[in-house]
């Protein structure tokens, strides 16, 4: 929600307000995690299914079906996107940030074949109405993979950095 300023106004969310302008009083933010390991075939794109919620401020991310955030409020985001497979390999693994099913952003990658997690973090505009954002996994390691659900290493959030005012 959006909540207009007048002058030096009093506020319904607390005490007296010294701005003249707008304040998001319901900024949408979540985090995610994976509860149980997903199988992720070899060199095939995948979708991460973050099915467990941390948190969801304003219910904009989908944990049961789609595995989708879809932001309501306009502005800049910060996602914070990351997976863990549970066992060593050689050759390529990456994490990326899809907006609207396409690619808009590699979060991480790497190639060393240690069990580790792969991610990173972006800074993303949605326009608070039809963008949404999901997060996938590639690997082209020889053989099938499991993504680890160990220590709620496989993991995706979102947060509202700054809003931007559409009329």
């Amino acid at each position: 929600m959006v909540t207009a300023i007048k002058g030096n106004a009093t506020s319904t969310f607390g005490g007296n307000v010294d701005v003249t302008g707008n304040v998001i009083t319901d900024a949408p933010a979540f985090s995610a995690y994976q509860s149980s390991s997903q199988s992720i075939s070899n060199n095939t794109l995948t979708k991460i299914t973050y099915d467990t919620e941390h948190f969801d401020i304003n219910s904009n991310y989908d944990h049961t079906t789609n595995y989708r955030f879809i932001p309501t409020v306009a502005g800049y985001y910060q996602f914070n996107l990351r997976a863990e497979l549970t066992a060593d390999y050689t050759g390529d693994v990456y994490v990326a940030l899809y907006k609207n099913g396409s690619r808009v952003h590699v979060v991480g990658s790497r190639n060393d074949g240690v069990n580790q997690g792969v991610g990173g973090s972006v800074l993303v505009y949605a326009n608070g109405s039809t963008d949404y954002f999901e997060g996938y996994i590639f690997q082209n390691t020889g053989a099938s993979r499991d993504t680890s659900n160990y220590a709620q290493g496989s993991h995706f959030q979102a947060y509202l950095v700054r809003a931007v005012w559409v009329q």
